[in-house]
């Protein structure tokens, strides 16, 4: 009898905690679905990333710019240094994702295969490094945001919520901090050294750049002319 009592002790452990995981991830997924949908038309108002600024004791500046007010290069640097394929796929470029893999296998430096839908629902979402956890949860709310946001939405938050350098967050506020003056009119030159910036923004700076950064920025800024002439960006235009 102890024997049968102990087993249905047991049973009704797993069934409990069973039903548990089941409420918390219909939770989860009716949260998610939620606050990707209110940001479809409200500007986020912080990151995860923004709050540890401000909890190590850093200020932070940001200021929200419409896609339609930001110098259309600026986008196209991006596209031209982050995701050249981001109009043609849906949230995942296999082909980077692979040749990452296959890089990172042999022991070559990598910057990741993420696309720009990734690093907008990593940076809106969630928090900065790895994790099985953490990538597939930024799998999931990539499709949420390739979905009910479209691209031009996606591109727009990206370019509000990056960090363009220390306590820095999109850019508006970098062309401000970097050029003095705004994001909607950036030169070529400028939209490339802000791109230079984005994969390291805490250790990278987009006025004076030296070594990497620099050659970096003059590589964007001659893409940018391939990324208009063959209308890599006509998802947002």
């Amino acid at each position: 009898m102890a024997k049968g009592a102990a087993k249905r002790t047991s049973s009704g452990w797993g069934r409990r905690i069973a039903r548990w995981l089941a409420k918390a991830a219909i939770a989860f997924v009716l949260l998610s679905l939620a606050f990707v949908a209110l940001y479809r038309f409200v500007p986020p108002p912080f990151t995860l990333t923004m709050a540890g600024d401000i909890l190590s004791g850093r200020s932070v500046t940001k200021d929200w710019r419409s896609l339609d007010t930001i110098d259309p290069d600026m986008a196209r640097a991006v596209i031209a240094g982050e995701d050249s394929a981001f109009c043609s796929h849906h949230g995942f470029d296999y082909t980077a994702i692979a040749a990452a893999a296959i890089r990172n296998a042999s022991g070559g430096k990598i910057r990741g295969g993420s696309t720009i839908s990734q690093q907008t629902a990593k940076n809106v979402f969630l928090w900065q490094g790895g994790g099985y956890a953490r990538k597939a949860a930024e799998a999931w709310f990539t499709v949420l945001i390739e979905a009910i946001w479209g691209k031009r939405r996606i591109m727009e938050v990206y370019l509000n919520v990056a960090e363009t350098g220390i306590g820095t967050y999109g850019v508006e506020a970098g062309a401000r901090r970097y050029f003095g003056h705004g994001a909607s009119r950036l030169t070529e030159r400028e939209a490339a050294r802000i791109a230079a910036v984005l994969p390291l923004p805490k250790k990278r700076a987009g006025i004076a750049p030296q070594g990497f950064t620099r050659r970096y920025g003059n590589t964007i800024a001659r893409r940018i002319g391939v990324v208009r002439r063959e209308r890599l960006d006509a998802c947002i235009r």
